[in-house]
């Protein structure tokens, strides 16, 4: 008597891991181009920086993000007032001092947003990515003297001249985010814009000679991207018939 022949059953379709609620954790990078205010004293700055992100089963994101702002190219000169004819600084020891002058800032604020998914054959959590931020931010000129010699850029005497500035800022992100089904590939790139309210902080400054008084318009905008380790905690329910 023939025997029946027996085939093996197809797996099971392995169920999306990427679905429902998540917690996501964000760190990030990017570079900047300055606007306003910001760009007549300084050049093109990077930003390295994280968020923390509530996602609803729904897609809308709720969190907090912080970035610090550094650079290179500093326009202005706070330090002219000390400079010889010839733009060199006397230490102390009577040689001339090794004095760089730095772009150091931070953005903290909350965040509020929504990723638009679109179907795709990974079943990846995909799409356009829009967020809005409110916050804090400020930004100063480091004065970095390497050989420590000069006497007027130590302790408070240095608070005349970093020009340190801070406000309320807005931010603006588009781009395209990805939360893999597997969860092993999470990520975001896109455009960002971030607009400061600031103003001095400092009640007079050494080489002008008075108060930086007034309020600035403090641009920043750039590419970033983001690398994200999700935690899903609400998956969507089984209906089963």
């Amino acid at each position: 008597m023939a025997q029946a022949q027996k085939f093996r059953e197809h797996p099971p379709a392995q169920e999306p891991r990427n679905k429902g609620k998540a917690i996501l954790l964000h760190v990030s990078g990017g570079y900047q181009l300055p606007g306003g205010d910001l760009a007549d004293r300084f050049g093109n700055n990077a930003v390295v920086g994280g968020g923390l992100e509530l996602l609803s089963a729904g897609n809308w994101a709720l969190g907090l993000e912080s970035q610090l702002i550094f650079g290179q190219d500093v326009k202005e000169d706070p330090l002219a007032i000390l400079r010889t004819p010839e733009g060199d600084i006397i230490g102390s020891d009577r040689t001339v001092a090794t004095v760089v002058l730095r772009e150091r800032g931070m953005y903290f604020g909350g965040t509020v947003g929504r990723l638009f998914t679109v179907k795709h054959k990974s079943q990846s959590r995909c799409g356009l990515r829009l967020t809005l931020g409110a916050g804090w931010m400020y930004h100063k000129i480091r004065v970095q003297d390497d050989t420590r010699s000069v006497t007027q850029l130590t302790g408070d005497y240095l608070k005349g001249y970093d020009r340190r500035c801070s406000g309320l800022a807005l931010n603006q992100f588009v781009g395209w985010q990805n939360l893999a089904a597997n969860r092993r590939s999470n990520w975001m790139i896109g455009f960002e814009f971030n607009q400061g309210f600031t103003q001095s902080r400092r009640s007079w400054d050494f080489n002008d000679m008075r108060p930086l008084d007034g309020n600035r318009l403090d641009l920043r905008f750039g590419i970033r991207a983001s690398w994200t380790l999700p935690f899903y905690y609400g998956a969507p329910e089984k209906i089963f018939y």
